[in-house]
């Protein structure tokens, strides 16, 4: 069976951080499908393992939360019923925590909406914290519960609760958003600065990861078939944000500006992540397989 060369490996990855579809990093790098999702199978998994040990004891300081929606196998209202309920099939969200700093990407999951991800997803991030922070979330009932469960009353917390207008009224508007008329800001714990009660960089975050990754294209059936490799996606796409993408602010990584890592990272040592390299199919489009 043939192996992939590092090189081609790390030219796929590159096509897949910049936001192509995997049809079209197979049609472009003129290899299988299935060898394109192998390796974003096998790279994700790498990815989620190594930020997984390697994101501990951040410095940060400032961190903001927020949740962003996308879907798998089919819109919510379209889930089969005898399907209804299930994980991974319908709404996903993606929660993510970014440090206003540093800006780097302390911790995320892929998960529903609910307490239990909640839960989960502060205590995870509790566990990679060395400081006390003030952190910012949305109004989302469910994070008051789960900061308090995971930080106690060793945190400066509040909420920026956002207060929106009528929604569109004519068809040329439907996908606009509604009118935004103002902000509320709720102090949960602690003493926060009022000066940093904000979600303006995890916001724009979300946007990072809507133009990264095609399978979070809205109003198009760019979206994940199944939620593996939705998941893998999103790990690879925080690796290279992390550790190999330069920050235009800050000039450096975000993983450099925290203090766990000396180098920007090259796509080929993302690759070779993986110990085993990917077996390459012979032809450009043998059987195909769902994202």
């Amino acid at each position: 069976m043939n192996r992939m060369p590092l090189a081609e490996r790390a030219k796929i990855l590159g096509l897949l951080v910049e936001g192509m579809s995997l049809r079209a990093v197979s049609r472009i790098a003129d290899c299988s499908i299935n060898t394109v999702t192998k390796l974003l199978v096998d790279v994700g998994t790498a990815c989620a393992e190594f930020q997984d040990a390697t994101m501990r004891n951040l410095p940060c300081k400032r961190i903001q939360c927020d949740e962003i929606w996308s879907f798998v196998g089919a819109k919510q209202k379209n889930v089969p019923a005898e399907r209804e309920g299930e994980f991974g099939v319908g709404d996903v969200w993606t929660w993510t925590a970014i440090c206003a700093d540093t800006k780097i990407i302390a911790s995320w999951m892929v998960g529903d909406r609910g307490a239990a991800a909640a839960n989960a997803f502060i205590a995870d991030l509790a566990g990679r914290l060395s400081n006390r922070i003030q952190l910012t979330t949305d109004g989302h009932k469910v994070y008051v519960d789960a900061v308090e469960r995971a930080f106690g009353s060793d945190i400066d917390y509040a909420m920026l609760i956002k207060l929106f207008g009528e929604g569109p009224v004519s068809p040329e508007r439907k996908y606009s958003p509604s009118e935004h008329i103002g902000t509320k800001t709720v102090r949960i714990e602690g003493e926060p600065n009022p000066a940093h009660i904000s979600t303006s960089y995890v916001e724009r975050q979300n946007l990072t990861m809507r133009m990264s990754m095609r399978r979070f294209t809205r109003l198009s059936n760019a979206f994940s078939k199944k939620v593996d490799n939705h998941m893998h996606a999103v790990a690879l796409h925080f690796m290279h944000y992390n550790f190999g993408r330069i920050h235009k602010t800050l000039r450096v990584t975000p993983a450099m500006e925290a203090g766990v890592s000396d180098h920007v990272w090259s796509l080929e040592e993302i690759a070779a992540l993986v110990k085993e390299p990917v077996a390459k199919a012979r032809g450009p489009y043998k059987k195909k397989q769902a994202a």
